[in-house]
């Protein structure tokens, strides 16, 4: 198979490349990956994809061919808000998107989902492994508190999280990827099932992951510490990796409270899914996709809401 078209897209002070497969006149899908990735994570995906749907993938600001601007307010929400903005004027102007993302993929895109700014941009969202900050920040007041069922969930999660108080600190982070950041394809190979003969990862991991530090330096703490209502009516699709040992499937819970057009599937895989489960993780998208483009997408009957998410 050829490889994708390349292009730069300017954005909000950066420039941003981009990578694109199928036909321009299929139905649009934007793949946003996280940290410390590269869109070449979406590539076998991708693949998979562009026999019926326009594909683009593209590397966020600090990451892959893309710009790297500095400064924690460079990385802010706002900021990569316009990015996906840019992008999406770029690929598809007239015409709403399907939009994936991945681990910070997911999280800055929630920002449009549940925003006004690209408000009738967005026909559908498939998230994986990356939740709502200001949904978690609402999860982790109604939950972390004595007696409450899903108190020893949230505490593993939050062990689990060590990584984020990590990269808070200073010049440590940059140190431990530019001396290990070789080993991160013998980690991903061992330990959580992507082949060896993926295009992944990217040679420009070690700045990759130093820059993609600022992601959670600039955006965690406000957001967990000061949650927005961010309720949605854009038709969501969680994929929840059971094995993720980054984003725990409790941070997916109480979606339901934010919108009624949501649908869960679970997977038995760890975190980059997408790389370990490349042909399920493309289905699960096309045909979420394509019952929304053919009008036989219905709201999902749910059960009843978990009484902490109504308080």
């Amino acid at each position: 198979m050829t490889g994708p078209a390349t292009r730069r897209i300017g954005a909000d002070g950066v420039e941003l490349a981009a990578y694109h497969w199928g036909a321009s006149t299929a139905p649009p899908v934007v793949l946003v990956h996280g940290y410390p990735d590269t869109s070449a994570v979406w590539r076998p995906v991708a693949d998979r994809l562009a026999d019926r749907f326009h594909v683009t993938a593209f590397d966020v600001r600090g990451a892959g061919a893309s710009d790297r601007p500095r400064g924690l307010r460079a990385y802010r929400m706002s900021r990569l808000e316009a990015d996906l903005e840019a992008v999406l004027d770029a690929v598809s102007p007239d015409r709403p998107v399907h939009l994936v993302g991945h681990d910070w993929g997911s999280i800055h895109s929630w920002e449009s989902v549940t925003g006004t700014r690209l408000a009738g941009r967005i026909a559908s969202f498939t998230s994986i492994s990356g939740p709502c900050l200001d949904h978690v920040g609402h999860l982790i007041r109604a939950r972390f508190r004595p007696r409450h069922p899903d108190l020893p969930r949230m505490l593993w999660q939050f062990a689990r999280s060590w990584y984020i108080a990590y990269f808070h600190l200073p010049f440590l982070p940059a140190l431990t990827w530019k001396a290990l950041g070789h080993r991160w394809r013998a980690f991903l190979t061992g330990s959580q099932g992507v082949p060896g003969h993926t295009p992944y990862p990217a040679p420009t991991l070690a700045r990759d992951a130093v820059s993609g530090t600022a992601l959670y330096r600039a955006n965690m703490l406000p957001r967990l510490l000061h949650p927005r209502d961010r309720p949605t009516t854009v038709p969501i699709q969680l994929i929840v990796p059971i094995r993720d040992f980054c984003v725990t499937p409790v941070l997916s819970s109480g979606v339901e409270r934010w919108t009624r057009h949501v649908q869960r599937h679970p997977i038995d895989a760890g975190h980059w899914v997408q790389l370990s489960h490349p042909e399920e993780i493309a289905s699960r998208i096309a045909e979420f996709a394509g019952r929304i483009e053919d009008g036989s997408h219905r709201d999902p009957d749910h059960t009843a809401p978990d009484p902490a998410d109504e308080q």
